[in-house]
């Protein structure tokens, strides 16, 4: 068996030392390094190389790159660095590394020429000044070669290990059995679409019902294909601390099924809340866990492997262990484990660790996207940016001398278009091409000053430069699936605006994240339809997608739906006493605990004061405005299997979905709205923008997302194969064909009104 690895991955494994030191210094971009290096290149005679592609071994070790350069006048092999500032600057374990590249190059340059003696350069290329700084070592071949045996021989028993651990991963993932007696209903199904999409390299989209056990039904599969030689890793993403909590849970229930399971399973957790010393900066003049970080990391990662399930607390007592950051350290191991879990940012953002690890190392990859009717929104986040004038202004005051006239500059370009703007909120046709050359030049004045003095800017000034980068960056893919606004507010003295170059189809961005998995799942309860996704999010045209038939009874769930109130905005304040009506004869018929949600706190409170007032014995708990994580916790706990009372929520927030209140702990549920988003200047913006794009406008707008949200809460109510329960749907619009469409196919819905609850049977074509 051969072990295949890059130079860079060799050097960096066995040449990094010293601190860690994450001191901002703006490193060139991709786009700026490409341009650098063909720059320097050029510049070479007619007979200079470039791009040579290498390759070597070493016993079972097959080292493999490409070296920049190689001039044969000269004789002289070339490694090509760009950077900013002054190069004395540079830390000098950076330089060491560079050296370890040029040395292996080196090497393998002259096993492939035949070459006896031959010219190592470092060429460093300022990308402000267009200066070229050469660092040479003479070398013989076999003193290159003595340097690559040497870095070989480190490696090699590492990657010793590494094949013994591929080789018992595939022997028992072979061997693995469904850690549970059965499959629960459904879940079969869908394990057998997950596998199938996997061994064929196809995305899936799947709706699956709660209660199937998703978690364990899409990681299974893909375990399997990994053990079949489809899969180098698996990826779990979930949008939310609770499904990342699942695939933790369900690693367990595998290893427990399977006891010395030789799999390694990493939870990615966000760095604040990671960090041990958050009042220090993370370099070692400052931070003792940084302090050598690379000295000690060949211990501390061994140790880790060794641990198998490294969760966030086991990472954290190893790191403790061995004295090095624990964030930092889950960074490293990310590199070596075979199921990782973490956030959707870790896959899907601009500056992704585990999407840039997937295209750096050629890992054939599944990623498990958890809840996947979030990832819109959280996509079009993760690909808006904005600026805020007022920021500006106080950056403005007293900045670093060369930054005063870019910033300048922005002002005049901000104010250009401040003067044209009479309205409160306007989208522009375009991007002002004054706006983006002012920023362009602020972000690399600002880029020079920090390659300079890491440490001299203010916190306020290096997050503004961040947010700077960010937009700047955006600005060079805008397009059809994104605009740029500006909103006013104040007058005088507190006027204010703000830029935003805000994302409304992510598509474009997470295209190639999809087309460089080998498989890409997409899961939730509630993927319906399945175009709205697959358009919005730039899914590929092969997508499977498929939908679970619910393991739930049309009798666990009485669906009632109110077609006597209407909950449009104009039409609250007379709906507000019948609902709190329906809700104390509901109780009163069956107490126990109920969820009720609505489209707003002001709603919410307004049903709550009727409440209080017209059923004044009724026990009601509402949800807070900007709740703390403790203070949602009490407000979960009052669910209890004894416990009669009613909960009051809003739609979409954070009781929505993700909550389990199995059994008697939740017996109900009233959703009086039909969840629609806000008619507000920006939605009629993207419900017309959407209509250009897809002809859906309204529906991609509101319609599915409001729905989305409806379905969702309704599903709080049935966990289990053994919950029973009740739901009311108010509003008269749920009684529409096209609306009863879009609910779930388990569900038989029956029309009642709130004054004498008759009840008629409705039958639901979904042809």
């Amino acid at each position: 068996m051969k072990y295949s690895v890059a130079v860079r991955e060799l050097c960096e494994f066995v040449a990094k030392r010293g601190d860690l030191d994450l001191r901002f210094t703006p490193a060139p971009s991709a786009q700026e390094g490409i341009a650098g290096h063909q720059t320097v290149t050029l510049r070479r005679g007619a007979k200079y190389l470039t791009e040579i592609t290498l390759a070597g071994e070493y016993g079972p070790l097959q080292v493999r790159g490409r070296a920049d350069g190689y001039d044969p006048t000269l004789n002289q092999l070339e490694e090509i660095k760009t950077h900013r500032g002054r190069l004395e600057r540079m830390p000098e374990n950076h330089r060491h590394l560079h050296w370890a590249q040029a040395r292996i190059y080196g090497w393998l340059m002259c096993e492939l020429l035949e070459l006896q003696t031959l010219t190592v350069a470092l060429v460093y290329y300022n990308l402000t000044t267009g200066r070229e700084t050469t660092l040479t070592e003479e070398h013989t071949a076999q003193s290159l070669k003595v340097f690559f045996d040497e870095c070989c021989a480190l490696f090699l028993t590492w990657a010793e290990q590494e094949m013994a651990h591929l080789e018992a991963r595939k022997s028992a993932l072979t061997a693995l059995d469904f850690p549970h007696p059965d499959f629960r209903p459904g879940q079969r199904d869908l394990a057998e679409t997950v596998y199938k999409a996997a061994f064929t390299g196809r995305a899936l989209l799947a709706q699956a019902p709660t209660g199937i056990g998703k978690t364990m039904g899409t990681l299974f599969p893909l375990l399997k294909t990994m053990a079949n030689g489809k899969l180098d890793r698996a990826f779990c993403l979930a949008a939310k601390t609770s499904g990342r909590a699942l695939t933790q849970e369900s690693l367990l229930k595998l290893r427990r099924s399977a006891p010395g399971l030789p799999l390694r399973s990493l939870e990615l957790v966000a760095r604040d809340k990671t960090c041990e010393h958050p009042d220090k900066s993370c370099h070692g003049d400052s931070c003792p866990l940084a302090k050598g970080f690379y000295d000690r990391l060949p211990t501390a990662r061994a140790a880790a492997l060794k641990r198998l399930h490294m969760d966030q607390f086991t990472l954290r007592e190893v790191a403790l262990d061995h004295q090095v950051c624990p964030y930092y350290l889950s960074q490293e191991m990310a590199r070596w484990a075979d199921v990782i879990s973490g956030d959707y940012n870790y896959y899907f953002d601009s500056y992704a660790l585990l999407f840039s690890l997937t295209q750096a190392r050629d890992w054939r990859v599944g990623v498990l996207t958890d809840e996947a009717h979030n990832l819109i929104e959280r996509a079009r986040a993760m690909y808006t940016g904005e600026l805020a004038q007022s920021t500006l202004k106080t950056l403005s005051k007293n900045p670093p001398a060369p930054l005063k006239k870019s910033l300048r500059k922005l002002t005049r370009a901000w104010n250009d278009i401040l003067s044209i703007q009479s309205v409160p909120y306007l989208v522009y046709a375009g991007l002002p091409d004054k706006l983006v050359m002012a920023l362009t030049t602020l972000v690399a004045d600002f880029s020079e000053v920090l390659a300079e003095d890491p440490d001299g800017l203010e916190p306020d000034m290096l997050n503004f430069y961040f947010d700077a980068v960010h937009f700047a960056r955006l600005a060079e893919t805008f397009g059809p699936h994104s605009w740029f606004e500006v909103t006013l507010s104040g007058e005088g003295r507190h006027a204010d605006s703000v830029l935003r170059l805000r994302n409304i189809v992510p598509a474009p961005h997470l295209q190639p994240r999809f087309q460089s998995a080998q498989t890409a799942v997409l899961f939730s309860a509630t993927l319906n339809p399945f175009s709205f996704y697959a358009d919005t999010l730039g899914m590929p045209s092969d997508t499977a997608h498929t939908d679970i038939i619910s393991p739930f009874h049309t009798d666990q769930l009485t669906v009632n739906v109110v077609t006597d109130v209407s909950t449009r905005f104009n039409d609250r304040r007379a709906s507000i006493a019948p609902i709190a009506d329906l809700i104390a004869r509901q109780f009163a018929g069956q107490p126990g605990n109920y969820l009720a949600f609505f489209s707003s706190f002001d709603y919410l409170q307004q049903v709550e004061e009727a409440l209080r007032l017209r059923h004044p014995h009724l026990t009601v708990w509402p949800q807070q405005r900007q709740m703390s994580e403790g203070a949602r916790t009490e407000f979960l706990a009052r669910f209890t299997e004894t416990g009669q009372g009613i909960g009051l929520a809003v739609l979409g927030g954070a009781f929505a979905e993700g909550i389990d209140l199995p059994g008697n702990r939740l017996i109900g549920a009233f959703v009086a709205t039909l969840g629609l988003p806000q008619v507000n200047p920006v939605n009629e913006e993207m419900r017309q923008r959407l209509d250009e794009l897809f002809g859906t406008g309204y529906d991609y707008t509101y319609l599915f997302p409001g729905l989305q949200k409806v379905v969702q809460a309704a599903g709080r109510v049935i966990r289990t194969l053994e919950d029973r329960g009740t739901l009311y749907l108010i509003d008269d619009r749920f009684g529409q064909s096209r609306i009863r469409q879009l609910l779930p196919d388990w569900w038989t819905i029956h029309h009642v009104t709130c004054r004498d609850r008759q009840v008629k049977p409705t039958h639901i074509d979904r042809n």
